[in-house]
């Protein structure tokens, strides 16, 4: 299945049905009156948060969709049928825009959050409702009202507790391979990442996170070199980051500064977040280079870094655990207002 995180689709909600012009027309029974009933109601537009989704490429062959068109009202009395609804799934964690893709219409990010996009126009009214004392035959009625049309955008930003950023090549996807599940591609070349990747991180039964991998950022992401910052949009719902910086290369601390000014260019708080940084493949280097490298960047970031080798393993444990730690420390207050919510006396 190919990942798509963002499209633009047509929505338009049914017209009501019209209401009708009858009268009562039965053996013995004079005047008997107008008994048109009413237009049904046109359907609407649903969007709902689903399960078991990851990817908008359902979009990406359809994009308009309408809802069903009322009946219209008949004799006897009898009100047209409502039109059929239409609904939108969608994975969790997509946020709903205008056309101008800045303004939010709704932000579905728990599974089974449903949000009205577009109403169904009213039915319209049959000649019984037209009836008085001094018109008692009416020969009118009112047309159903018309739906809504509207363009929106969708874009889907993954759920996910922590976040790994980083130059391209500089060890993020076999990373979370070693750690998770999930099978990344990886290869000795940049970019091997195109598209982002989730994986589940279980250290014991009660320790689990989820982990997002994104595509590497480069020096002018923010002005759209490389990948661009396209897929960060990933990471702004994640509690911390993982900053993975490459020991291999010759300067640590500009590769860690090139990311940090990625990520204020980009804004939506992701410089604000917390952030533990790693030097990765340290397995490749000597004990000397490997005790330079570590002091070159923690001049810079202003703490010692973690140290970590997906391939053989090392202080990969210890730096899951402090991701995990400063995810706790970030859901606490949310936790305890929820649960501030749901006391009773």
């Amino acid at each position: 299945m190919k990942f798509l995180d963002q499209c633009k689709i047509t929505i338009r909600s049914g017209d009501g049905g019209a209401g009708a012009v009858s009268f009562r027309r039965e053996k013995f029974i004079p005047r008997g009156g107008p008994d048109g009933g009413d237009g049904g109601r046109g359907g609407d537009v649903w969007v709902e948060a689903r399960e078991g989704l990851n990817t908008l490429i359902d979009y990406r062959y359809r994009q308009h969709y309408r809802a069903g068109t009322g009946g219209h009202g008949m004799g006897r009395d009898r009100a047209g049928a409502a039109g059929d609804d239409v609904v939108l799934a969608v994975p969790v964690g997509t946020e709903v825009l205008e056309a101008d893709r800045k303004t939010l219409i709704a932000d579905l990010d728990q599974a089974g959050a449903r949000i009205l996009l577009a109403a169904g126009g009213n039915g319209g009214f049959g000649n019984t409702h037209f009836k008085g004392p001094v018109n008692r035959a009416p020969r009118h009625a009112n047309p159903g009202l018309a739906g809504e049309e509207k363009e929106i955008w969708l874009r889907l930003k993954l759920i996910a507790d922590v976040g790994l950023v980083g130059l391209p090549n500089a060890g993020k996807s076999t990373f979370l391979a070693r750690v998770s599940a999930a099978s990344p591609k990886v290869a000795d070349y940049p970019f091997t990442t195109l598209t982002p990747n989730l994986g589940v991180v279980s250290i014991s039964e009660a320790e689990r996170f989820v982990l997002a991998d994104i595509p590497g950022l480069i020096q002018g992401a923010a002005e759209g070199a490389g990948l661009g910052v396209r897929f960060l949009g990933h990471v702004e719902r994640c509690a911390v980051l993982i900053h993975l910086v490459d020991s291999t290369q010759d300067d640590v601390a500009g590769a860690w500064r090139t990311v940090r000014a990625e990520l204020a260019a980009y804004g939506e708080g992701l410089a604000e977040k917390p952030e533990l940084t790693a030097l990765a493949k340290v397995d490749a280097l000597t004990p000397a280079l490997r005790q330079a490298r570590a002091r070159e960047l923690e001049a810079v970031i202003g703490h010692t870094p973690f140290e970590v080798s997906s391939a053989s393993g090392e202080g990969v444990t210890v730096l899951l655990r402090a991701a995990l730690s400063k995810v706790r420390e970030a859901k606490a207050p949310a936790q305890a207002r929820a649960e501030a919510a749901d006391w009773r006396p």
